[in-house]
């Protein structure tokens, strides 16, 4: 539990073991982690080396690309956008995005990865947003509504580009920019300057372990023509670590795979998210973010997942018990990882929040011990 007066000197002394013992036996080359409660930050550090030459010293500033932990920002800021307007998460989307492909889907389905469609038919690239928001239009939802739910891994990004686009003129990584991330001071892009890019580590691949190939989703990420192989490999390009090595996946602003950012930026973000700072995040896109929304097997991820609006929760079994606790043991607390590892989550409960930013990924679609063990020992 965490301390009635912060988060207990043992605790963090438990996080920090953790974060060293990465570096001893888990293979780790850089690493950040930041913890944060009520408003001050009680624990930032950073260990490593930018680049397996160990020609950059990594530190607590540290720029590091995220994947999918950029769907939380991304998704506050279409939140914020809407609340501008005066809808919200139950608004229809085609209200917003009249050619949008399912009638009945709203934003909160839209957010919450019950629109089916994760998966195009019609073949566009990453870097063009126009081509892939046609793709979207023409359509055909693998489910609808009321159907369940799976991972848009890569289509989010253009499912929630499209309207903070229309709702603003603008891209949504400058809306993030002006609207959030400036206020609050996060070191957090989504569209990195270039200024920026000398602070940027190098991102290195995780390697196959024999029981990650035994996982159901690897099976079907591995097996041609599946739903989960289609949902990874749409919209096309930017399929390797390589290709996010490339400074024009920092500079594009992807917003489901493509923030840049600091450990301390993504901690600070969730005291946003639950309410612990003031912030530009009012009491209707907090609720939004952190309200669970739907709950099951993962028609993508092949495992049980559940969503708020855009951020995850850890699903919980026919008695209310959690069946993992990757965001802590509180059944409030919500948050989001990214490909490789890195990981994020904010404890309304609590008022605590924490991130986690590495440089040597790992295959496992869900956070793995490196982060995890972190987790558990910070609420320990």
């Amino acid at each position: 539990m965490v301390h009635p007066i912060g988060v207990s000197p043992s605790a963090l002394g438990e996080l920090l073991s953790v974060f060293e013992e990465n570096f001893r036996s888990r293979g780790e080359i850089g690493a950040s982690v930041s913890v944060w409660w009520r408003g001050e930050e009680v624990l930032s550090t950073g260990e490593g080396w930018c680049e397996k030459e160990q020609t950059r010293p990594w530190t607590e500033k540290a720029l590091v690309p995220v994947y999918s932990a950029t769907k939380g920002p991304a998704s506050a800021t279409l939140l914020l956008a809407l609340d501008a307007k005066g809808l919200g998460p139950e608004t229809l989307v085609r209200e917003v995005w009249p050619a949008f492909p399912v009638e009945e889907a709203t934003f909160a389905h839209l957010l919450s990865h019950q629109c089916g469609l994760s998966a195009l038919d019609q073949r566009a690239m990453i870097w063009d947003h126009d081509a892939v928001a046609a793709a979207l239009e023409a359509q055909v939802p693998a489910w609808r509504p009321g159907d369940g739910h799976g991972y848009h891994p890569r289509t989010f990004g253009s499912l929630v580009e499209e309207p903070v686009r229309r709702l603003t003129g603008k891209p949504l990584g400058q809306v993030w920019r002006e609207e959030i991330a400036a206020p609050l001071g996060l070191e957090f892009w989504i569209g990195l300057p270039e200024s920026e890019h000398p602070r940027v580590a190098r991102l290195y691949p995780g390697k196959a372990a024999a029981e990650d190939l035994q996982d159901g989703f690897y099976k079907e990420f591995n097996t041609e023509g599946t739903l989960t192989r289609r949902s990874f490999a749409s919209p096309a390009g930017l399929r390797s670590v390589q290709d996010v090595n490339d400074p024009q996946a920092w500079t594009y602003g992807l917003p489901a795979m493509g923030g840049v950012g600091t450990a301390s930026a993504l901690a600070k973000f969730y005291q946003a998210a639950i309410g612990a700072i003031e912030s530009p995040l009012n009491d209707r896109v907090r609720q939004a973010l952190g309200t669970l929304r739907i709950s099951g097997e993962d028609r993508v991820l092949m495992k049980p997942t559940a969503f708020s609006c855009g951020c995850q929760l850890d699903p919980v079994d026919e008695s209310g018990k959690k069946v993992r606790e990757l965001y802590g043991p509180s059944l409030e607390a919500f948050g989001h990882p990214g490909a490789g590892g890195s990981h994020a989550l904010g404890d309304p409960d609590s008022g605590v929040s924490f991130a986690y930013v590495m440089n040597q990924m790992e295959l496992s679609v869900l956070p793995g011990r490196k982060s995890v063990d972190m987790v558990q020992a910070l609420f320990s």
